[in-house]
């Protein structure tokens, strides 16, 4: 096995597009590879193009915070979500590919009342769907985090904290690269530096549906055109997280989606000191250290809509002004670098997941906001099983597009906005 990674190819190879493939994937991310992958291990679809218009990984995946939890708050995002821990604890075994998981456990604070009410429901409801977290007081969290402040004389004394075992971090750039090589094992072709610059639609026609979702066509795909050329194709699926609206209104698909910009940093590597995952849901910010020493700290999404990528300086200020609340010792440490993602937010704070309404062909998994990188194995999992089957699983089936006409939203904005 070792032998294997040593000599086994990693980097895609260089291929010239086909004219035609079965299906074809926009976005080289998580979710478009692992919607490639469970397309081939599972349903031996294996003529599956996945386009990338940087390099693998350029997006959310490589810029999120690599936090895995399914302590969600809603009966529709639970289940879902502990479908797909279930799926990353296997990624390591299943791939051949060390994804350096790390079930640390995973702690969300409360600083108020209202908050630690907010915690006892989450946790009441996840017990229902045996995920296993528990409300915990300050003594124990004090012995599980000794360096976090938990003392009276705190600006946000912390009054409790919802406690989850199995959640973590993983490498993030490790799980893209796994589920890569084992695409490209079943002859699955990846195309870095591919962009698609149009969908082709047959018969399609402009028709109001009613104002929720704007314009929607009518009619199937036929193809993608790309800045390397033309491919036919009945089946084009979207996974481009913050570039999601761009993408579908290709289709003549327009989304209930903004897109607005989530911040991190990285700190200078320190002496280990911290082995939980840290999550202010009052303060909101979320920190946890890496197997290198590097803290890892985040923020809420940016109160404006944007596509840049860049940190900003008030969203940096935050970010340490929060925690040094948690943890004043830290106020000498530097900051090495700071980025952004794009999030696709969608009103409800749930994704958008399955076919679209009178276009045939035409397949969605966007709308992920700040947490798509926790649904990638399940999400690709359930989605590859619509395209070869036409059934839509259980898991996704809250999750269609059309809930927004018909006012079947899944409010996930308690677990999902900034409770990474």
């Amino acid at each position: 096995m070792l032998q294997l990674f040593r000599h086994e190819r990693v980097l895609p190879h260089a291929r010239d597009l086909r004219r035609t493939y079965d299906v074809v994937i926009i976005g080289a991310g998580v979710h478009g590879l692992a919607t490639a992958y469970y397309l081939g291990k599972e349903h031996g679809i294996t003529n599956v193009a996945v386009l990338e218009k940087s390099y693998l990984g350029a997006g959310n995946s490589g810029r999120n915070t690599a936090i895995l939890r399914a302590n969600y708050r809603t009966p529709e995002g639970i289940p879902f979500f502990a479908a797909s821990l279930e799926l990353y604890e296997q990624l390591s075994q299943e791939l051949g590919w060390n994804v350096l998981f790390s079930q640390c456990g995973h702690l969300t604070l409360a600083h108020n009342d209202s908050a630690v009410a907010g915690l006892r429901l989450r946790a009441e409801t996840n017990n229902l769907f045996a995920v296993e977290n528990r409300v915990i007081d300050r003594d124990e969290l004090q012995h599980l985090v000794p360096a976090l402040d938990c003392s009276d004389h705190a600006r946000y004394p912390i009054q409790a904290a919802l406690y989850n075992p199995p959640g973590g971090i993983i490498r993030h750039d490790a799980v893209v690269w796994g589920y890569a090589r084992a695409c490209e094992r079943m002859g699955i072709e990846i195309h870095p530096l591919t962009e698609a610059t149009a969908i082709n639609v047959n018969g399609s026609t402009q028709q109001q549906d009613g104002g929720d979702q704007g314009w929607a066509p009518s009619g199937s795909i036929t193809g993608v055109t790309t800045n390397r050329g033309e491919i036919a194709t009945p089946a084009v699926v979207n996974c481009t997280a913050g570039w999601a609206t761009v993408v579908a209104q290709m289709a003549g698909v327009s989304l209930p989606i903004v897109t607005q910009p989530l911040q991190a940093c990285v700190t200078e590597p320190l002496k280990p000191f911290l082995d939980k995952v840290i999550v202010s849901a009052n303060l909101h910010v979320y920190i946890n250290q890496t197997d290198r020493g590097e803290l890892v700290i985040g923020a809420e999404v940016d109160p404006y809509q944007s596509y840049n990528m860049a940190g900003t300086l008030p969203t940096l200020e935050q970010m340490a002004s929060y925690t040094l609340e948690l943890f004043p010792q830290l106020h000498n440490v530097k900051v090495l670098r700071q980025w952004a993602g794009i999030c696709d937010m969608t009103p409800d704070f749930s994704p958008i997941i399955g076919v679209v309404e009178g276009l045939a062909g035409f397949y969605q998994d966007v709308g992920w906001g700040t947490y798509g990188f926790k649904a990638g194995p399940i999400a690709g999992k359930c989605l590859a099983e619509l395209i070869a089957t036409g059934k839509t699983p259980d898991l996704i089936a809250p999750f269609t597009l059309s809930r927004f006409r018909d006012g079947l939203l899944v409010g996930e904005k308690a677990a999902a906005s900034v409770s990474h």
